[in-house]
């Protein structure tokens, strides 16, 4: 019998994957697949297995009332051990998840099938990840830790496409001018060439559609809103999205094809590059993307925002709305440092 694609997401940026049947209880379908949850009464009373339900349908048998306040019963906290799933679903428990002793994230030896300039300073890596014999799963927006070849080095990237059967995976890359993985793709990457890949990680990802979406991209942050509307465009029903893309300079913009034939797929989606620094020949938008946010529009009905990209650009976003009082909405956000080598994700 097949069951539902759960994914369990923890405070230290992890994310595994378990199959739950219909009348399987959450915290028995971990347990039964390597991750022990904390957990002491097993019967609703404690709270001891306490997570938030992110995407999906779910139903909880008994929950005290010292547990789980009707509070936090309407902001979808759970009992892992009075949970049956209905769909697939993704739960986030605040905790590490070396506290459920679940072990590593899959490491996978990936092969180079393709390195493709989309700017002129940004790169597209994409990888063969079949070795791994299932489909890997990852949530829109999550992110890999490339092993530069023939180093000890690991870089970060986010997920530029959706999970698919083949394991076909891309990467978008800024290409720095001394950094180790953009000296490796300039000077020595090859078609065939084996890249070790660990993931999935990474709390910046899509939760559950349920309102208009705001997404900001800076440089290659478009990486992660890549793989969300790879997600998204498969949907029936695409919820409104704009998508703000700033760059330093026309030039750097990339996948505007792409971005042209989500588009075209989705009636309520559009994007709008905005450049720092504008040329002669630039037409488009100037300036920093706070600068081109709208106040009345985002004020009228309630949206989701995520953010992506370096922190200058996040602090600047964050102040726009505090200085505009809005609290209509919902904010996730991640920074990308300059090496790709770290990342900060928040919700707020």
């Amino acid at each position: 019998m097949m069951g539902h694609s759960v994914a369990l997401n923890f405070a230290d940026g992890k994310t595994f994957f378990i199959s739950v049947q219909e009348d399987e209880l959450l915290l028995n379908a971990a347990i039964r697949q390597g991750i022990n949850l904390p957990l002491d009464c097993r019967e609703g009373v404690c709270g001891t297995c306490q997570g938030q339900c992110e995407t999906g349908i779910y139903e909880q048998e008994y929950v005290d009332e010292d547990a789980l306040s009707e509070r936090d019963l309407a902001e979808r906290k759970m009992l892992a051990c009075q949970t049956r799933v209905k769909s697939n679903a993704a739960f986030y428990f605040d905790h590490s998840s070396e506290m459920c002793h679940a072990g590593e994230t899959l490491k996978i030896a990936s092969k180079v099938t393709n390195l493709e300039l989309v700017s002129e300073s940004t790169a597209i890596l994409h990888v063969d990840a079949s070795s791994y014999t299932k489909q890997l799963e990852f949530l829109p927006g999550q992110y890999a830790r490339l092993q530069i070849p023939e180093t000890e080095d690991w870089r970060s990237y986010s997920f530029a496409n959706r999970p698919n059967p083949d394991n076909q995976l891309q990467f978008l890359i800024r290409l720095l001018p001394d950094g180790v993985m953009s000296n490796y793709l300039r000077e020595r990457c090859h078609v065939g060439q084996t890249i070790m890949m660990e993931a999935p990680l990474g709390s910046f990802y899509l939760r559950e559609v349920q309102r208009p979406l705001v997404f900001i991209a800076g440089g290659t942050g478009l990486s992660a809103f890549l793989g969300m509307l790879d997600n998204i465009a498969e949907q029936a029903d695409a919820p409104a999205i704009q998508l703000f893309y700033g760059v330093n300079q026309e030039t750097d913009l990339c996948e505007q094809s792409r971005l042209q034939a989500y588009a075209e797929r989705m009636p309520h989606f559009n994007y709008q590059p905005i450049v720092t620094q504008s040329s002669e020949t630039w037409t488009g938008k100037t300036g920093y993307i706070h600068q081109h946010l709208n106040r009345d529009q985002l004020a009228e009905q309630a949206f989701d925002m995520y953010l992506c990209g370096p922190p200058p650009m996040i602090e600047a976003v964050k102040s726009w709305l505090d200085e505009q009082a809005l609290s209509n909405y919902r904010l996730y956000s991640e920074k990308f440092l300059q090496s790709n080598s770290a990342r900060i994700a928040l919700d707020a």
